[in-house]
């Protein structure tokens, strides 16, 4: 027993691979010898670390990541979080706990292994509330639909939309008359469908609160008022970049941000010759949409502005091929606009709507 807490000692670097219960550690030595490979409880994993001297704890980022991180911090441990996607190559023969924790202690070897801050509970409360705002709407999206494909079935058809949606609420209403006061819509199929208007309405009501949370928190961060001088950038999308990436300065570029995105070509390239394809579309995918949603915006609302932004916008709509020109833009403007996000984070200043001299 002696023997293996003076061994204990020596550890200098912890792979742990993390479950509900059962978590795995894989400790190694300045020399690379394995000092210990065992499962432990999760009642026990703290009591385990307060028998290492201050080392190198690394982890995958997964569920729960962020939570060990903080404890083990505590303790006076070095935390360091990994992707998941870049422990997998180390992973050698059978996938098993043993074999993923020893892979993530290799893993972190690597001189160019990229890790994930770890992040605290104010931060990730910040993300928590636009996840539950994204579940929040897809669920009215989905009761919405519903309501649309019932009125259907008896020849009340509404365009696709949440805002026609309130047209049709407005029928179960108004005992489904119509504006001319010609009943459309029976009684007894406003009686069924009244509880899906009800949960809409409550639904809307709990989204418009959080983002009047979102809308009044990013408006008190002086980052985030400089990111809504961007065109394409509100309170939603600038509060979720400034929760999802609390430190800009892990990016070594704008081009490196938005590959992070997945708004870069994807590469198949060989023998010297350069095979450009789609998106990759790896990375955060809200902010990837957030960013699209608004590059949409700048393009549909192009109008009456002339500065440079608006300009190359313009001047992209003129060369791209007619039948899909508008999307190929909103995915470059996506692209431009994380660009343009990382030098205001990285740089300073705000952004410059200024109109180009003719």
């Amino acid at each position: 027993m002696g023997k293996s807490i003076e061994k204990l000692k020596t550890v200098t670097r912890v792979g742990v691979d993390l479950a509900k219960n059962v978590i795995q550690v894989h400790a190694i030595d300045a020399k690379g010898d394995v000092i210990a490979a065992r499962p432990l409880r999760r009642g026990a994993v703290l009591a385990f670390f307060e028998k290492l001297p201050a080392c190198e704890v690394v982890m995958e980022t997964c569920s729960s990541a962020h939570h060990w991180g903080r404890a083990l911090q505590a303790q006076g441990h070095r935390v360091k979080l990994i992707p998941a996607a870049h422990v997998k190559p180390f992973v050698r023969r059978n996938k098993n706990d043993a074999a993923d924790a020893a892979a993530i202690c290799e893993a972190a070897t690597r001189p160019d292994q990229r890790f994930v801050v770890v992040r605290s509970v104010e931060n990730q409360a910040g993300l928590m509330r636009h996840r539950t705002r994204e579940l929040l709407t897809g669920q009215r999206t989905a009761l919405i639909n519903a309501l649309r494909g019932h009125l259907a079935e008896i020849g009340v058809v509404a365009a696709q939309g949440a805002r026609n949606a309130y047209d049709l609420k407005r029928l179960l209403k108004d005992g489904g008359a119509d504006e001319h006061g010609e009943v459309v819509v029976p009684a007894c199929v406003c009686a069924a469908l009244r509880p899906l208007g009800a949960q809409i309405d409550a639904l809307d009501a709990t989204i418009a609160a959080i983002d009047k949370e979102i809308e009044a928190a990013v408006k008190g961060d002086e980052q985030g008022r400089r990111l809504m001088t961007i065109p394409g950038i509100g309170p939603l999308t600038a509060a979720a970049i400034l929760s999802t990436v609390p430190d800009m300065s892990a990016f070594s570029s704008g081009r490196e941000f938005a590959a992070f995105l997945g708004l870069t070509p994807s590469q198949h390239s060989t023998g010297g010759k350069e095979r450009l394809g789609r998106i990759t579309k790896m990375g955060d995918r809200y902010l990837r949409k957030l960013l699209v949603v608004g590059a949409c915006a700048v393009i549909r609302h192009r109008e009456g502005h002339n500065d440079a932004l608006r300009r190359w916008v313009k001047s992209l709509l003129e060369r791209k091929p007619l039948a899909y020109k508008v999307k190929l833009t909103a995915v470059a403007l996506a692209n431009k606009l994380a660009r343009i996000v990382f030098a205001i984070l990285t740089r300073g200043g705000k952004y410059d709507d200024r109109p180009v001299a003719a």
